[in-house]
């Protein structure tokens, strides 16, 4: 059945004062506290229908009752509105994030002012490579045999590898290979690129085939094969502040899951751009987490999505302030990797 205005104003009531309070939620401290408009005896039969259609339960003998993940998923969907974040949250944001001087520095601050903000567990995948182009290839002699190969993305995201040459290779030859790998490689996304190296190839003058060829195997190691994904976390000491055990009572299930770069990237990954996910409870599918809520989205610059990130917390979490922080943050490090 559906559930008229002023029960759902019931329901929000509840999930705000338990998420505040920590404390199961009576109808007498409901009247007192929101202007329901109504008698203790009519929100107690409101209460009585939330329970029956398992919006809410009763966690023990006490009078007071504590949303359930439907009621959670319930509030989330329907009944939260979004805080909007102060000024000074915007500015405290802007200014922790423009300081940053490269990829690793960007991904660390961001993943330590959302755990800050929100006082949850926070994770951020690193601008995924898979998703990304090439700006720029530099080649770096050592000797005469040997190259730095330093891939720039247009993330931002930097990966060098060492080519060992068959055989020396001049100075100029390598000016020649640099520009060619730069013609043919710069702007594209690193997932359409093997072609390109092949016909690097075929269309070196003889003279730099041998050291094309050598280059376009490393190349192919960087640009494709390579595309392990890097995931940053901050603040598991956020779960001590409790909310999130499983049935035996127990942290260590949501700790395991957390070492698992796989689950995080299960967690937060494969999120479409300024599209929040909001996962409660049994919605996860990794059974160890079926006590945590994750939010989470996606990242980039401008309408491309290169990584996801988000928290992890208990059910019991402040849903309107986590969904705002969350999407900030999102923003402004998708503007930052737009500006670099």
């Amino acid at each position: 059945m559906g559930l008229d205005d002023r029960k759902l104003a019931v329901l929000r009531a509840i999930v705000e004062d338990y998420v505040a309070t920590q404390e199961p939620v009576g109808s007498k401290a409901l009247v007192e506290r929101h202007r329901l408009g109504v008698s203790p005896a009519t929100v107690r039969n409101d209460m009585a229908v939330l329970e029956d259609e398992g919006y809410i339960r009763q966690p023990h003998t006490s009078a007071g009752r504590v949303p359930t993940d439907r009621g959670y998923r319930l509030f989330v969907d329907r009944l939260s509105r979004v805080k909007p974040l102060s000024p000074a949250e915007r500015r405290a944001i802007e200014r922790f994030l423009i300081g940053a001087v490269d990829l690793d520095d960007v991904v660390h601050r961001t993943v330590r002012l959302l755990a800050q903000l929100t006082r949850q567990v926070a994770v951020v995948q690193y601008p995924s490579l898979a998703r990304s182009s090439v700006r720029h290839l530099e080649l770096v002699p050592i000797s005469t045999t040997r190259l730095m190969l330093v891939m720039i993305a247009d993330t931002g995201r930097v990966e060098q590898r060492l080519v060992e040459l068959p055989a020396p290779v001049p100075a100029d030859d390598v000016t020649d290979l640099r520009r060619l790998v730069n013609e043919k490689l710069g702007g594209q996304r690193l997932s359409d690129t093997p072609p390109l190296v092949q016909a690097l190839v075929e269309e070196s003058a003889s003279h730099l085939r041998p050291a094309m060829t050598t280059l376009a195997t490393v190349l192919l190691e960087t640009l494709v094969e390579r595309h392990e994904e890097r995931i940053a976390l901050a603040g598991t000491a956020n779960l001590t502040r409790g909310g999130i055990l499983d049935f035996q009572g127990s942290l260590r299930p949501v700790l395991e899951a957390l070492e698992e770069e796989v689950v995080l990237l299960k967690l937060i990954g494969e999120v479409e751009p300024s599209t929040m996910r909001v996962r409660i409870g049994d919605e996860n599918e990794i059974d160890n987490l079926r006590a945590a809520s994750v939010v989470s989205t996606g990242y980039g610059p401008g309408a491309t999505i290169v990584g996801g990130l988000g928290v992890l917390g208990p059910t019991r979490m402040d849903y309107p302030g986590t969904i705002a922080t969350v999407r900030a943050v999102a923003r402004y490090v998708g503007d930052l990797l737009a500006q670099n």
